[in-house]
């Protein structure tokens, strides 16, 4: 998958191309600030589609964070559907203006995948976890730990992109996915790990260390 290596992801000239051609032939057609405009939209779509290289932790107990963001929930919970025990939770928030490449949160083997159609609520509400569209995502690590993180469609983010599949071995901070236009990533951990992060702190996909598992 050499692509992901790419400063922008295969996924985002989907957008970028169609916005560019059209730029260009008006261009020929209307006025200079309608031109300007369309040319403002590309560079944006360039920059929401960016795929930055991340700094990963080497120490091997470490959780990094999915996303980039704002943690908009930390705490408690009780995860009924896959765990079905209680959990340590941790919500990321992912405005427009975040990179919105997702990782690996730590090393392991993916043990499932499960696609959810759903709703688009705004991804900062608490209702949708539970509600949107999502991709859950269910990782087992080499001593049995296991990890469930969630890829939640928001408002305007329709289309929800995973690049690996169930039976993967997979690197903590390895770029598996992306949220088109605003999103959400929630991650579940065991009780028992070292929390290192909290509500409204902001968080870098593959490089912010959210936790250490005990």
């Amino acid at each position: 998958m050499r692509y992901i290596e790419f400063p922008i992801v295969k996924e985002g000239f989907l957008f970028i191309i169609p916005f560019l051609l059209l730029t260009v032939i008006l261009a020929f057609f209307v006025p200079v600030y309608f031109t300007f405009f369309f040319a403002l939209i590309n560079l944006f779509l360039i920059f929401f589609f960016r795929n930055p290289k991340r700094v990963i932790p080497d120490h091997e107990r470490a959780v990094v964070a999915p996303a980039d963001g704002r943690v908009i929930h930390a705490g408690r919970w009780t995860e009924d559907q896959f765990l079905k025990r209680s959990v340590f939770k941790i919500s990321i928030f992912m405005s427009v203006f975040n990179v919105h490449v997702n990782r690996i949160p730590v090393s392991g083997t993916i043990i499932d995948i499960i696609y959810k159609k759903g709703r688009f609520f705004s991804a900062n509400f608490n209702k949708a976890s539970q509600l949107n569209e999502r991709n859950i995502l269910l990782l087992e690590t080499k001593d049995q730990k296991e990890i469930l993180f969630i890829q939640i469609a928001g408002f305007i983010a329709r289309r929800i992109v995973c690049w690996i599949k169930k039976g993967d071995s997979v690197l903590k901070g390895q770029r598996f996915g992306l949220i088109c236009f605003g999103s959400r990533v929630d991650i579940f951990l065991p009780l028992e790990t070292r929390i290192k992060v909290k509500v409204g702190q902001r968080v870098k996909g593959g490089e912010t260390i959210m936790g250490y598992l005990e």
